[in-house]
Parts: C-alpha cells; structure tokens; sequence
C-alpha cells in the first residue's frame, strides 16, 4: 500500500510536468489567422486541463491510498502537509480553470505545484504514529482547511505573477525589474534545495553533533548536509566534519537553517548558470511568451482566488486553530511564532482587499500584493516550519 502511495504521487508529479509544457504551448501561438490560433489554444487547453484533472486524480489516489496505510489522515507531518498542499494548489487551478479558461495561469501554477510536491519529497516519507499533540478531529478541519485556502491563494499568485511578467518593461532596469526577477530567483532557489537535498542524500552524507538545547541538556542533532553553521556549543561525534561553521543560539533549529543556507547558495549558482544560458533577465526571457495574454483577465483572476482564499484562511488558519489550541493547550492564543505567522499571512491578504476594493488599487499594485501574499506563505512554510522552534515544531 505504502508503495501503491509512492507511486501514485510520482505519477502525479509526472503528469503536472507534462500538463506544464502543454499549457505553455498553449500561449505560446504564432499562427497568423485568429480563428486558427483560438482553435488551436482550445485544442492545446483541452489537452492540458485533462492531463491536469488525471494527474491530480493520481494525487488524490496518493492522499487515500497513504491515509489507509497509516491509518490517520496523512497530514502530521511536513511531508505529508506539502504534498497536500501543492494538489490543493491544483484543486484550486483547476477551479478557476474552469471559471475563466485562462491557460497562461496553468503555465505558471502548474510548475509552482510540481516545484512544491519535489520540495516536500526530500523530507522523510516514512509513516509513523501519530503523537498524542496531534490525535485529534482538529487534525483532519484546521490543517486541511488552511491547506485549501492555501492553495486558492497560491493561484493568485501564478495569476499576479502572469500580469507582472507582461506588463513590466524588460527594456531597461528599474525597481520592478529587479523584485521581478527576485522572484524567479526565489522559486530557482526551491529548485536547489531539492537538487542539493538529493544530492547529498544520493551519497549518504551525515553528520551527527552533540549540543545543549535551550533548556540547557544536552542532546544529539543529525546533518543531512554539510555544516555551515553548528547547533548551540555543538561537537561533531562522527568525524564526518565540514568546517568552518558558526554555532548559533539553541532557539533555532540549526541544522534547518544550515539548509536553507545550502538552499539559497545553490540557487545563486543555478540562477547564474540559467542567466549565462538565456543572456538576458529569466523574466525578460519570459516575456514574449505572454503577449497575447490579457493583463485585465488575469488582474481579476488574481483577485477572484483571494476573495475564495481569503475567508478559507480566516475559518482554517484562525477560527478553527484558535478552537484547537483552546482543546490542546487551554489557551486560545499564545504568540507561537506559527501563530504569529498566521496571523501575519490573514492581515496581509485583509489589507489586499481593502487596499483593492477601497483604494482602487489594480493591476500592478494588486499583483506585486498577490506575489508578496505567496512569498509570506511560502516563508511561513519554509522558514517558519523549518527553522524556529515552537509548539508547532513537530510538523
């Protein structure tokens, strides 16, 4: 069954692969005579959401298949909470899909989804019991529904970044340009994590250092990567060292930092390596593909995913954590700095709407929000998860 899971997820990811160079063929059109170039997008449209819908089937298979295996709903774990993540990213594309058969935003959710279930393909798969913390109802209600509007949201972000890598001028170079092209870094910096996670799990690195944690005991952290900063007054015990690194304070999670170091690092190199190929900015390179995209249907795209989104987080992420926190820890709020977060990702998207609806900010403004929106997502997933401790630490 275990097995049956695994397989299924792969195929899926497959699929999202192939649904991802069918959509860009899809708006990448240089037929000269209209009627043809409609007809042809419907074809190549057609054939991408299909592949789309039986690749997220596949997914579907993976989350049931995995639940009968462990017998709780696969959500406990980092692992298990990303993959659902990214085929929620593809439930919500799929519906708007259908809403405004816009193909360009399945160009660019497409990726980000298959990008999200390789980044949570290089945590341990392994299916394990569930701890006390997490036996419970709220498990299946808080962390599915935060999922979902999670990746409703994400949708607004392929849409706002859609806009952006139309309407911003590549010929010259400017603020937007530069935070544009940030961006696509941020997402190649993703890719390297999973390239350099492999990479060093391909050859079995490890590294194992004894520490004293923040209650002052002393306790045992593994590497999976060299060590470029060390946990809190940390011996290596293994003698597989790689030096020289810094010991950092026992509040955070160091061998997760060391990670996203490694991560970021590997991405400044695959960004130059991919800036030395195309000679010019990626979102430059990008560009010509998106003329005939219309700014204004994937301006209201971008908006209509947080109006879903957004009241999605606010039930999730708030309303039934609170319940939840109330029932674990007798405490509705504590600044658990995955509470702090949350909280931080429900104001920001609050102001998104305000600021659109109330101030009559659209297209540009309202994109660079719907990106901003994402990259606090991804940091609360990444960074937050990763590396600060707190009660949510577990996951």
């Amino acid at each position: 069954m275990v097995q049956l899971s695994s397989n299924l997820l792969y195929a899926a990811f497959v699929l999202y692969l192939i649904a991802t160079f069918i959509f860009a063929g899809a708006i990448k059109d240089k037929h000269k005579h209209l009627d043809e170039k409609k007809r042809r997008r419907n074809r190549w449209g057609t054939a991408a959401i299909t592949v789309t819908i039986i690749g997220f089937l596949f997914q579907l298979g993976y989350f049931f298949t995995r639940w009968a295996a462990s017998g709780h709903i696969p959500l406990s774990n980092l692992f298990e909470y990303t993959t659902f993540f990214g085929m929620m990213m593809v439930f919500g594309f799929i519906i708007i899909h259908f809403m405004y058969k816009v193909n360009v935003v399945g160009a660019i959710a497409m990726p980000v989804a298959a990008l999200v279930i390789a980044y949570a393909s290089v945590f341990p798969r392994d299916i394990q019991p569930l701890i006390p913390a997490l036996q419970s109802d709220w498990l299946k209600i808080h962390v599915s529904t935060v999922a979902l509007a999670e990746g409703v949201l994400a949708i607004s972000f392929a849409a706002g970044l859609a806009y952006l890598l139309r309407e911003v001028d590549q010929s010259k170079s400017s603020k937007e340009t530069f935070w544009l092209e940030f961006v696509m870094y941020s997402l190649i910096v993703t890719l390297a994590f999973v390239f350099v996670s492999f990479g060093f799990k391909a050859v079995d690195y490890e590294t194992t250092f004894n520490w004293i944690d923040k209650n002052g005991q002393e306790a045992e952290m593994t590497y999976s990567l060299p060590a470029i900063v060390g946990p809190n007054e940390g011996v290596i015990t293994d003698g597989a060292a790689f030096g020289p690194f810094v010991q950092i304070s026992p509040y955070i999670e160091a061998s997760k930092l060391n990670t996203v170091i490694w991560s970021l690092l590997g991405g400044l190199l695959l960004y130059g390596l991919l800036r030395l190929i195309f000679r010019k900015r990626i979102a430059a390179f990008l560009q010509p593909a998106l003329k005939g995209v219309s700014p204004q249907l994937v301006d209201e795209i971008s908006y209509r995913a947080v109006i879903i989104g957004f009241p999605l987080f606010s039930l999730g992420a708030l309303i039934f954590a609170m319940i939840w926190a109330q029932i674990a820890w007798t405490r509705f709020w504590g600044w658990d700095p995955k509470e702090v977060w949350a909280l931080i990702t429900w104001l920001f998207y609050a102001a998104y709407l305000h600021l659109r609806l109330s101030k009559g900010w659209h297209g540009t403004r309202s994109s660079w929000l719907a990106v901003i929106g994402f990259v606090i997502i991804m940091f609360n997933l990444i960074a937050v998860n990763l590396v600060l401790v707190g009660l949510h630490s577990y996951a």
